[in-house]
């Protein structure tokens, strides 16, 4: 688990609630399931709208990566670089097929066209080519955490309007009013709360993984393209020091 991440998130909230305690305001003032609904499902439904529905799936799967984020795998991943290296050196490149059970798409496509004997610059185009597509995919579906906080802090002003309309229709009885509009009002932070200590960082961190799992495989690519072309071991002893030097 990132205790970075539950820490930041119980910081915030810790911080907002403290701040209304301390300014005599009570915490059951803000639990109104009404102005909830209306800005988190408002707020989806939109960002549903203008999204694939695959891009949205997915970004909803990838909240887990904020406090349970993918592992790293840099250092066993030189360690199987170096085994590639020595292995393709020693009994050539058909020998890497015995690497081929990995897990991972792109590394496995990687050695395929490696042991297939491409090219070694077509290779790298079409690695490149499987890169591009990857962020692609990742950026869009990390964009919707982006896009739910862009919506949220109107949403809520839509909860609080039709909080406030409500109101104007029980004027007959004073003592409603002033609970009433307080409530209105609710929908109007928690719309800018989720914004900016959820919506806004949590698209940040996704977008901060993806590109880091992209520079992993930005180096992934140059050391199948080295490997393909047969350069020295010492060539793929620096991309492992370049994939260290990332971690």
């Amino acid at each position: 688990m990132d205790w970075a991440s539950v820490a930041g998130l119980a910081l915030a909230v810790a911080g907002v609630l403290l701040g209304h305690t301390l300014d005599g305001g009570r915490f059951a003032s803000l639990l109104q399931p009404a102005a909830f609904a209306i800005v988190v499902v408002g707020t989806f439904g939109a960002t549903l709208l203008q999204s694939e529905g695959r891009s949205f799936l997915l970004g909803l799967r990838m909240l887990r990566w904020v406090f349970f984020p993918p592992a790293s795998g840099r250092e066993k991943l030189s360690r199987e670089i170096t085994l590639w290296s020595l292995t393709a050196r020693r009994d050539g490149l058909l020998s890497l097929e015995q690497y081929m059970g990995t897990k991972d798409p792109f590394t496995q496509k990687g050695l395929r066209l490696v042991v297939d004997g491409i090219q070694p610059d077509k290779l790298r185009s079409l690695l490149e080519n499987e890169i591009s597509a990857y962020e692609f995919a990742q950026r869009q579906a990390a964009r919707i955490w982006e896009s739910a906080a862009g919506y949220a802090p109107t949403i809520g002003i839509l909860g609080a309007v039709l909080g406030l309309i409500h109101v104007m229709e029980n004027l007959s009885d004073p003592a409603r009013l002033g609970s009433g509009i307080a409530i209105a009002f609710v929908s109007t932070v928690y719309g800018v709360g989720l914004a900016n200590l959820f919506f806004y960082p949590v698209a940040n961190k996704l977008k901060a993984i993806v590109s880091d799992k992209v520079a992993q495989y930005e180096i992934l690519a140059e050391v199948f393209h080295d490997l393909a072309s047969g350069d020295h071991t010492r060539v793929l002893e620096e991309r492992v020091a370049s994939l260290l030097v990332r971690h």
